[in-house]
């Protein structure tokens, strides 16, 4: 018989043996750190799809009875107006279709009242503050923890660990040792115990495991480092293609209100033109009112709704914008925005989604994905999604739990092999996640550090989280 604890064969299965526990020991602790925030992230994003599914965000989605023509936008506004004492409306958002009310943002002290309006009658339907409901707190915790930039940066470093999560969680479940992808992908519910939580949990992962790479790549493209100081940097509609357009100072995210994101992801970083200049081609002849600019909105075509803000200060211009993100119509490849001059009724700048950039355009698409935009199909796929991930991490947890010694007092981490093969590709694979990712770079490097170094010389804290 020959001897199967040594010669090449055997080699290569120590060697196969000890990468599947470093992975394991990597994909631990990854999800002590990632699993938290995946619960946040799946709960919140399921509360602001199904508020904007039943009750919409802004109060678009308030029901009217068509009675013959609407009025004039300018008489809408005078009336939410007179509805917030001292208040000017900001924005203008159009009825969704026919049997819905008109909405508008008034500003009066400290914070903007919202107001919806019944286009045919002008009446005042109700009041609310303006994007400070549910779906807004909901979506302040989805993006910073309501801790500001610190929570931007916990939430970066754990999508990012995220990334790692999957790579190493594909690599764990892939089939092996005989195994089908059959198997994999529908596991057998007979089993019981760990067997049976260990098989839900790598079909379910390995199922999820591309929706979750592409909610993970979408959000990263909002934070504050990978996204803000990369990527969005570098794909955002440069303003210097607007020939000889004057340029303010505030971007185009300073329409944005608090943690909402109400302006496409290109042009966040855009500058935004001022008023008072000859430049522009005409485009609304008279006074340049509510009244006006929506009409000149109104010829453009828009399925469904368009938005307008109005001009804050004598530069301020008056902003037309259509997008899938803010829900405003289905297609994210009709995304538009319209900036015109409140003095001469000039367009100064028309960005469309042609315009865009290779990446902008992808995350377009990504974005009104990712909150569940493109219909019907896409709001159950969300949902299962997103249950789907709160099943991973509690299966991950009850996985752990069974395989935890009874009574022990210590983490009941994977044990760390003495020596691990550093295969070119997983190294590969590391450098081009780290070097691509800045904050998966420096949390990969913060674990290895504190496994190696303070493990290594704190024997007790070792016992405890081995």
């Amino acid at each position: 018989m020959s001897d199967l604890t040594s010669g090449p064969v055997a080699e290569g299965g120590a060697r196969r043996n000890l990468l599947y526990f470093a992975v394991w020991r990597w994909h631990f602790y990854a999800g002590l750190y990632v699993a938290p925030f995946l619960i946040m992230l799946a709960a919140t994003g399921l509360l602001m799809l199904w508020i904007s599914v039943l009750s919409g965000v802004t109060g678009e989605i308030t029901r009217v009875a068509p009675a013959g023509a609407p009025l004039a936008p300018g008489a809408l506004q005078a009336a939410a107006e007179a509805a917030v004492p001292g208040g000017t409306a900001t924005q203008y958002v159009a009825p969704l279709g026919p049997d819905r009310a008109a909405v508008f943002a008034v500003a009066a002290g400290d914070a903007p009242t919202g107001v919806t309006v019944d286009p045919y009658t002008a009446e005042v339907l109700g009041t609310f503050p303006w994007r400070a409901g549910w779906y807004d707190l909901a979506t302040d915790i989805h993006g910073t923890l309501l801790i500001g930039d610190v929570g931007d940066r916990l939430i970066e470093a754990a999508a990012s660990l995220g990334l790692l999560l999957v790579a190493t969680g594909l690599y764990l479940h892939w089939p092996r040792n005989g195994g089908t992808w059959r198997r994999a992908l529908a596991p057998r519910l007979a089993r019981g115990g760990r067997s049976l939580w260990k098989a839900l949990h790598g079909a379910v992962g390995l199922w999820m495991s591309v929706l979750l790479v592409l909610f993970l790549i979408s959000g990263l493209s909002w934070a504050g480092i990978w996204g803000g100081k990369f990527v969005q940097a570098w794909s955002s509609f440069p303003a210097e293609k607007w020939d000889a357009v004057p340029l303010s100072d505030a971007t185009h995210a300073s329409m944005n209100h608090g943690a909402a994101k109400e302006v496409p992801w290109a042009l966040e970083q855009t500058p935004l033109p001022l008023s008072g200049s000859l430049v522009g081609t005409r485009a609304i002849s008279g006074p340049v009112t509510l009244d006006s600019v929506a009409a000149f909105a109104d010829s453009l075509g828009f399925d469904r709704r368009f938005q307008v803000n109005l001009p804050g200060g004598d530069t301020g211009v008056w902003t037309i914008s259509h997008d899938s993100m803010s829900n405003d119509g289905p297609d994210p490849a009709a995304d538009r925005t319209i900036h015109i001059d409140r003095f001469t009724g000039n367009v100064l700048a028309d960005v469309r989604y042609a315009d865009y950039s290779a990446y902008a355009k992808a995350m377009a698409w990504g974005i009104a994905f990712h909150e569940g935009d493109l219909g019907w199909w896409n709001v159950a796929l969300n949902t299962l999604f997103c249950l789907s991930i709160l099943f991973l991490c509690l299966s991950g947890l009850v996985m752990w739990w069974l395989r935890r010694p009874a009574g022990a007092s210590r983490l009941a981490a994977p044990p760390r092999p003495d020596q691990v093969p550093l295969t070119r590709g997983v190294v590969l694979i590391g450098l081009v996640l780290s070097m691509a990712f800045p904050m998966l770079g420096l949390s990969l490097l913060a674990v290895l550090a504190f496994d190696l170094l303070v493990l290594g010389l704190v024997p007790p804290l070792r016992r405890a989280l081995s």
